[in-house]
């Protein structure tokens, strides 16, 4: 298995056509992916655009549908929830249909939506993305981070580097880091790994959340390692399930 990490889509090149992707927004779009699914969403349906996701919803029954996303870190107007995976809760999305459009992961999710493999990855469920792409082993696995507005982001990369972390762990002949950014996302992760959640807090996008309000639950939640089985995966374009 080649090892491919990207600090944003927007450096995945064209001529790579990986098996399998691992698209991670820690803060917070792919943790409170994760955790809806796990809570009992029929699926989340992924938006770059907001015009594309009004049309995709309103040919959804109202009864069965919730609108999710934020832009900066603010939950949309209109829209029922944010960006929090700790608002996820089952007695609010258990059965429904989220449409989900945020400032950085869903764009992440749409650089990639022809990839056959298409996972998304968070620190929660970090060991369950481990063991899928374990027993598929794809020759090519490109992790995708979401980056804040086209630039890096410290979360991001310590995501991937967990996730590289315990695939190598698992089986170091089957791994090979192929880019510097994979080898930097390990380093990465092993000095912070005892104490993930501080990393969160001391990143550009953890700092702006601070500002805008109290997110100790957000940070805590997006923070406690390898506590979802849940694999959100993409089973028709834009529409990840949990398998």
């Amino acid at each position: 298995m080649q090892i491919f990490y990207f600090h944003t889509p927007a450096e995945m090149p064209q001529s790579l056509h990986p098996s399998a992707a691992a698209v991670i927004d820690v803060l917070r779009a792919t943790t409170t992916i994760a955790w809806a699914l796990h809570n009992g969403a029929e699926a989340v349906q992924a938006f770059a655009d907001l015009n594309d996701l009004h049309t995709a919803a309103a040919a959804w029954p109202k009864s069965s549908r919730l609108l999710i996303g934020e832009r900066g870190g603010e939950k949309l107007e209109g829209f029922d929830l944010g960006n929090s995976p700790v608002a996820v809760v089952p007695q609010i999305v258990a059965g429904k249909r989220l449409f989900m459009s945020t400032t950085n992961g869903t764009r992440a999710l749409n650089r990639v939506r022809d990839v056959p493999l298409l996972l998304t990855s968070s620190l929660p469920n970090r060991e369950a993305v481990v063991q899928r792409l374990h027993q598929h082993k794809p020759e090519t696995l490109a992790i995708v981070g979401s980056g804040w507005e086209g630039s890096y982001s410290l979360e991001d990369s310590l995501a991937a580097g967990a996730l590289v972390y315990r695939l190598v762990e698992l089986d170091s002949t089957l791994n090979v880091l192929t880019n510097d950014e994979a080898k930097a996302a390990l380093a990465l992760w092993q000095q912070w790994m005892h104490d993930p959640e501080s990393c969160l807090r001391a990143a550009t996008h953890g700092q702006r959340l601070i500002r805008l309000g109290n997110h100790d639950a957000d940070f805590r939640c997006c923070a406690n390692i390898d506590r979802l089985s849940t694999v959100p995966t993409q089973g028709e374009p834009g529409v990840l399930k949990s398998a």
